[in-house]
Parts: structure tokens; sequence; C-alpha cells
């Protein structure tokens, strides 16, 4: 049986079990007859033309974990930002946690999918925005919809802050030979809210884990939202991250996703710029070795007048690594007087690597600012002889360079805590300690 059969022949069973008078069963059953008709993409589709997923279907998931396997705070603490207080929604095999996670009612919602999705009091939140801006036929979207049961619900109401970060993070203990988990998340900031968000998923052994997540995040006027997307997995999982953000007028959010490890990952990043005056920022670092390969496609939607957006991605591939980036700006006719940026900046260091990219622009409007290129290349051989000259260690040197080619992503952090984490994970990832304080 094929992976997609299993897929298709456990929807029943999966909606027996979550309750078919569930308000979203429609839905469901309609995302599965959209998946069954289309199965996995192929690399025959422009969008996946360098990013196959033909080894992973030949995997025997379990679609659902056999049993619950709890951990210990101090068995996983290092994956925390625990460095500061956060609210946390932390899930174990895609069973929510009670006991790692802190979630609150105090006058914001940060809470649990499952909830939202079955008790009348989030009603009317999830007729208005659960699966209103997530794609309707793109195949795994429509695959995570059908089983969209369990993960993040955050509403943060008008002129709300929550007091704390927000941390949602995605554990597979290995309890599983091969686990595949789809967590949905939700996320509603209404007029005037703030909050930010750091998510990240974290295999616990080397047992293949593939996870297909979908995000739908909704930013009301004059809202900000900050999330960051750490990626740093074993080996043996591959991730699948589906990101869907509709915004409307002043609102202001940022996406920065750092991929430092996993088999396979595939970041589909989408931004519907419903208003004006909007800022929509999507800044991405990668460091990758062996044969891992990350695939980043973005895709920024102007619709209205007098919007930004800004896309700054960097790649440093070693190794058999593969790195790929599709971006793609479109502005609609009316859209005029939009400002729009797209850079893709990329050094291989191994002649083995390979990088694909394809930034686009699609632009019906006339009176625009819009822009966009990507850069291949190696170290500067001239800057790394300069730095040899004054007595640093040519690997030293080197890591210098690269960190310098990835800083500016990093000063747009807001969270200071996150910033000097990220800079250690670089650090790590190049190999080298550097000789100052991160």
């Amino acid at each position: 049986m094929s992976l997609k059969e299993k897929l298709v022949s456990s929807f029943l069973a999966f909606e027996n079990r979550v309750d078919i008078d569930n308000p979203v069963h429609n839905i469901r059953s309609q995302a599965i007859k959209n998946f069954e008709a289309k199965g996995f993409p192929s690399k025959k589709e422009e969008a996946w033309k360098y990013t196959s997923l033909n080894s992973l279907q030949k995997i025997d998931f379990s679609v659902f974990p056999k049993q619950e396997n709890a951990l210990e705070y101090k068995d996983v603490k290092k994956y925390f930002l625990h460095e500061i207080d956060s609210y946390k929604i932390i899930f174990v095999d895609g069973i929510y946690s009670s006991y790692l996670s802190e979630t609150t009612h105090d006058g914001v919602d940060i809470c649990l999918m499952s909830a939202a999705l079955t008790k009348p009091m989030y009603k009317q939140v999830i007729d208005v925005y659960f699966n209103k801006v997530a794609s309707q036929d793109e195949s795994l979207t429509t695959l995570n919809t059908a089983f969209s049961r369990e993960g993040a619900y955050i509403y943060i109401p008008k002129n709300k802050i929550p007091k704390k970060p927000i941390e949602i993070i995605h554990f597979s203990t290995g309890n599983e030979a091969a686990l595949m988990l789809q967590p949905r998340n939700l996320v509603v900031a209404e007029e005037n809210a703030e909050l930010q968000i750091i998510e990240r998923h974290q295999s616990l052994t080397d047992n293949e884990v593939l996870t297909n997540s979908v995000t739908e995040i909704f930013a009301a006027e004059h809202a900000i939202v900050d999330y960051y997307k750490v990626q740093n997995d074993r080996a043996t999982a591959s991730l699948i991250d589906n990101t869907y953000i509709a915004q409307k007028n002043s609102s202001v959010v940022k996406v920065h996703t750092f991929s430092f490890g996993g088999k396979l990952t595939r970041n589909n990043l989408n931004f519907y710029q419903n208003g004006e005056r909007i800022d929509s920022i999507l800044k991405g670092v990668t460091i990758l070795g062996e044969k891992q390969h990350v695939d980043h496609h973005t895709l920024v939607h102007h619709i209205e007048p007098n919007c930004e957006s800004h896309q700054d991605y960097k790649g440093i591939y070693g190794e058999n690594a593969t790195g790929v980036f599709n971006g793609k700006i479109i502005v609609d006719k009316i859209a005029q007087k939009t400002n729009a940026f797209q850079q893709n900046n990329n050094i291989l260091i191994s002649d083995k690597a390979t990088i694909n990219t394809k930034p686009q622009l699609e632009i019906f409007a006339d009176d625009v600012k819009c822009s966009h290129g990507c850069t291949i290349g190696q170290l500067d051989e001239e800057a790394l002889f300069y730095l040899q000259s004054r007595g640093i260690p040519k690997k030293e040197a080197e890591a210098l360079l690269m960190y310098a080619f990835a800083n500016n992503v990093l000063e747009s952090v807001r969270i200071p805590e996150l910033k000097s984490r990220i800079n250690k994970l670089i650090a790590t990832k190049l190999g080298v300690r550097l000789g100052f304080d991160l």
C-alpha cells in the first residue's frame, strides 16, 4: 500500500476518532477528496521541480501514534528558550503535553486547536478564520486540513499584547519506527494586537519523522506579528511547512526562518496583502551540510496600493547539500505605489553543493518600485587573505566571513535571547568558536 493510499484509507478511522459531528467535518471531507485527486506533488510540477518526495513516500509511516510517551523537562530543556519566561504549547508525538506546557486565557487565548475545534466558545472565531487563507487545492495543505485536529490556537483580541513570547514545540520521541505528524496552527491578531511566536520541530531519536504542518496567520489593522521558525533537526527528520498569512491595513508581519538541519525541509510561505500601508518581511538563514535539502518557496501578493514587502534570504551550503529558493512577488494592477524587494544570496563552500534559485516578479501596475536578484559564489579570497594577514587562522577567518554574510538577517530579530541562541547555532554549524561574545 502506498503512503497516499494509507492516508486516504486512514481518514475514516480518523474522523470516527475525532467525531463526525465536528463543525469542520465537511471541510475535512472535502479536503481528503482534494488530496486523493491530486496526491503528493511531483517534480513534474514547476513548484516542485527541484524537490522530490519520492523517497519519503516509500517509508511506512505510522499515521497515529500507538501510545503516549511522557518527557521530563530536564531531558528537553535545551530546546526551549529557557533564558526567558514564555507561554509554551508543547506536543509529544502529536499529543499535547500539559506537563511541559503553559497556556493562558488571561485576556488572550493561547491554547489548543483541538479545544477550539470542538468547544462552542471558540466557534465564532473558527467560523471566521479556520481554513480561510490556507490553499484549498495545494495537495499537502489539503492533506493537513483533512487530518487537522491538534496544534496551537492563538487568539489575541483588539489592543492586547501577551505578557510573554509564545513557544510552540513539537517533539517526536521515536516510539514509532517512522511517524507522520500533521499539526495545524491558527494565529489571529485583532486590531492593534501584537505578539511574538517561536516554533520548532524536534526529533529526539534517529527514527524517521515526516511533519506536514500548516499555519494560518491573520493580522488585522495595525497588528504586529513576529514569527520565528527554528529548524535544526536530525538527519532523519523531514518537514513540510506551509504558512499562509492574511494582512489588513497598516499591519506588520515578520517571518524569520532559520534552517540549520533536517533531511528534507520545504518552507512554503505565502503572504496576501488585503489592505493599504501593509509591511511584509521575510528573512531566512540556511546553513547546510551532508546531504541535507532545504527548499524555500515564497509568495507575496500585493493586492492593494501603498504597501511594502522585503525578502532577504542567505544560504551557506557545504558537502553534498542542496538549496532551493523560489520566490515570487505579484503586484496587481490596482496595487500602485508598491515597494517590493527580494534578494537571495548564496555561498557554496563545497564543489558538490548545489543551489537552485529563481526570484520572480509579476507586475501589473506601472507606478511601483520593485527589485529582485540572486547571487551564487564563494568566499571572497581577498577578504580571507586580509583576515589571515592579521593573524586569524584560515578556519576562523572563513567562519567570520560567513557569519558577517548572514548577520544582517539577524539584526531584525526582536528577542535578544533568541538572537543570541541563533548566533550560537550558527557558530556551531560553522564548526568554530568565534572570538567574541555572542
